[in-house]
């Protein structure tokens, strides 16, 4: 199973979206380099007011770049960084993905998937009625996040628009992934 990135995004300081960069630099246990969310212990507001010791399991925000034509199909037109996503990737089902799963990306870096991002109300704040084109219910009535992929840095380096994105699924049982 694999992929390819097609683009890189990260921010000093908090906003919603994230402008586009050539490339961006992973550093192993905490993130993107001079982004606003790489820490060992969480960073995303919310989450510090609650408890800021709790380990940051959301380092590395990935998101399919299919789903920009699925909502663009809705009318939503959302362009790669726009949501908040650190790397955006084409061909690779992102959300299909056990916990644990190693994303191989370009020659050196190595991301740990950790679990789904949970969609919240900012997202109506950049476009409103997305929320409910990103999180929804399937036939069963359970719900369906579809806002991109938590991860943790295992090893880092250098990710380019253009890299590939190898996934390496862990030892079974697989459990599938849940908002972190």
């Amino acid at each position: 199973m694999s992929g390819s990135v097609t683009a890189v995004s990260s921010n000093g300081v908090y906003s919603f979206s994230k402008p586009n960069r050539p490339s961006i630099t992973l550093l192993t246990g905490l993130g993107v380099e001079g982004d606003v969310h790489a820490g060992v212990t969480v960073k995303h507001r919310s989450r510090v007011a609650q408890d800021p010791t709790q380990p940051n399991l959301r380092q590395v925000h990935l998101i399919q770049e299919e789903l920009f034509a699925e909502v663009g199909a809705a009318g939503f037109r959302v362009a790669p960084g726009e949501l908040g996503e650190n790397i955006t990737t084409r061909g690779l089902d992102l959300l299909a993905l056990p916990v644990g799963t190693l994303l191989r990306i370009g020659a050196e870096a190595v991301v740990e998937v950790t679990g789904l991002r949970n969609p919240c109300l900012q997202i109506d704040h950049f476009r409103s009625g997305l929320l409910k084109q990103v999180v929804g219910r399937d036939d069963l009535g359970n719900l369906v996040r579809r806002a991109g992929i938590m991860s943790v840095v295992t090893r880092g380096g250098v990710v380019r628009p253009g890299d590939t994105v190898a996934a390496e699924l862990p030892a079974g049982p697989h459990r599938p992934l849940d908002r972190v």
